[in-house]
């Protein structure tokens, strides 16, 4: 049995699979929002509360915001601001008596989507969680792609290629630089770009519904960000070359995305055509913790108490 935490900034959530991939119980709780110990209490909780139900032992994996420090084994790069310098990784291992498993959350739901999900098959597939934030992560020959540093996959953070007039140096970013692909391309993101051209306050929500009514202004703001979204993704190909790339997050649900996305990004790929796919996500807001789960291999074993 496979048990997953994805580890979010508003709620926790948890599920157990059996060697199928199927669920077998979930369970979530609010995340204790600047409260350090009570996120430890509550993950720890939420595993007991499983193997509880079930009568057995579970691998545990954790998604999360940000990463584990190769350098000094805690936590970084989080938005999640109470965890970062934290040894969250000790802590749990700690609390619940056996080693566990840490990957960026995009990570988690690229392993999700490689695994057992619209890149199934295929040897490289490359995560897109568009949303509050922005991030991206790796799985290759069914298995998260760290790297040294521990961000790989890193998209939201790089600046936005071949920038068109009015985009440099762009918005300012929390990682303290401007003009981030996540200053564009998040919920918030898009936002901001139609109050910019109107004046208006309307989330990507309100934007979609508005466009899809005929209206012009929502709807040149989406075009706007498919053409931000078709260079930046270019960019990945590029490096990549990918075979798959699945859209996770809100912004996920613009169905139109993936047929003008791929329209516009062979202008940018360096190839004579793409066959990478752009596709969505088969378990939808699932796939984070379903890919914490996954990090532990098939026919891995609960470890014994320590």
């Amino acid at each position: 049995m496979r048990i997953g935490i994805d580890l979010g900034g508003t709620k926790i959530e948890a599920i157990a699979l059996d060697d199928a991939g199927r669920p077998l119980v979930r369970r979530r709780k609010p995340t204790p929002r600047d409260d350090y110990e009570g996120t430890l209490r509550a993950v720890t909780d939420l595993v007991l509360e499983i193997e509880a139900d079930l009568g057995r032992k579970g691998t545990v994996g954790v998604g999360m915001p940000g990463a584990i420090s190769p350098a000094t084994g805690r936590v970084k790069n989080a938005n999640s601001v109470w965890l970062i310098d934290r040894p969250l990784s000790e802590d749990l291992s700690a609390l619940l008596g056996r080693p566990l498993r840490f990957a960026n959350d995009a990570n988690c739901f690229a392993l999700s989507e490689a695994t057992d999900g619209a890149g199934a098959g295929s040897r490289v597939v490359f995560g897109v969680i568009v949303g509050t934030g922005t991030g991206g992560g790796v799985a290759m020959d069914g298995a998260v792609l760290t790297g040294p540093n521990a961000i790989a996959g890193e998209w939201g953070h790089n600046p936005v290629p071949w920038p068109q007039p009015g985009e440099w140096p762009g918005p300012p970013c929390y990682c303290g630089r401007t003009g981030c692909i996540e200053t564009f391309l998040s919920g918030p993101g898009l936002a901001r770009d139609y109050r910019a051209d109107t004046g208006e306050d309307a989330d990507a929500v309100e934007i979609a519904v508005r466009a899809a009514a005929g209206d012009a202004a929502a709807e040149e703001a989406l075009r706007r960000y498919e053409d931000r979204m078709a260079r930046a993704l270019a960019a990945v190909i590029n490096v990549l070359d990918p075979d798959v790339i699945v859209l996770g997050g809100g912004l996920s649900r613009l169905t139109r995305l993936y047929e003008r996305v791929p329209a516009t990004w062979g202008r940018f790929v360096f190839s004579d055509r793409v066959d990478t796919r752009l596709l969505p996500p088969v378990h939808g807001d699932s796939s984070g913790v379903r890919g914490a789960a996954w990090l532990w291999p098939a026919g891995a074993h609960a470890p014994p108490e320590r």
